[in-house]
């Protein structure tokens, strides 16, 4: 009996997920690389248990710790932009969290390095990236506003807190040509900026949209 129900469940989740799809290309996704990377990737493995019947509504969650799992359309919105012009090879994402960003990218670049400040955060992203088979990212439990020198320069820097300005390590840590998808701004009003290095000190800085993320912190907890 209980095999058929979690049979059941996991067919009205697939159901679930394929909607999500739906309704991101509805929204304006056009990659297909990304809805494909977004049906593949279970979301409801990233969250409480508790939650699971909300996995797949298209907005932001808790996951503990005073932290959440971004809205679907904004994680595909940001990987979207961190890939529009074409693949990349490596890339730092700055704020691990429950791990879901860090699996989508997984499926789209050559290698993620992830950094997150909350150690038990980290640890709980590790296991489940470690279940679904992801073997191409790194984790670090570090001070995010410092970015990750040990493997710069980085062609794409993915950020999913907001600190009010924009730090210059991550933005030293840039590859030429390089690709930063970052929000900016206090807890009352945020920008989400796409910002390319163009020069070796002159980015281009382009506005994609008003989000609304947890502060980035500093220090390690």
């Amino acid at each position: 009996m209980k095999q058929v129900k979690n049979s059941s469940s996991n067919k009205i989740l697939r159901i679930q997920r394929e909607r999500l799809i739906q309704q991101l290309h509805h929204q304006g996704i056009k990659s297909s690389k990304v809805l494909e990377a977004m049906r593949t990737i279970p979301r409801h493995l990233f969250i409480d248990e508790a939650l699971s019947a909300h996995a797949y509504a298209n907005h932001a969650l808790p996951i503990g710790y005073g932290q959440t799992i971004s809205q679907p359309y904004i994680v595909a919105r940001m990987t979207e932009a961190l890939l529009s012009k074409g693949p990349l090879d490596t890339v730092l994402e700055v704020g691990t969290g429950c791990g879901y960003q860090t699996a989508i990218l997984a499926q789209l670049v050559g290698k993620v390095y992830s950094v997150e400040r909350m150690k038990r955060l980290s640890e709980k992203a590790h296991k489940r990236l470690n279940l679904l088979g992801i073997n191409n990212v790194q984790l670090h439990h570090s001070d995010g506003r410092w970015g990750r020198t040990e493997n710069a320069p980085y062609q794409g820097i993915i950020v999913t807190a907001a600190p009010p300005k924009i730090p210059n390590a991550l933005l030293e840590q840039l590859a030429l040509g390089g690709c930063l998808i970052i929000p900016v701004g206090d807890s009352n009003r945020q920008k989400l900026l796409k910002i390319i290095r163009n020069r070796l000190h002159h980015y281009e800085q382009h506005l994609l949209e008003e989000v609304k993320f947890v502060p980035l912190r500093e220090g390690l907890s």
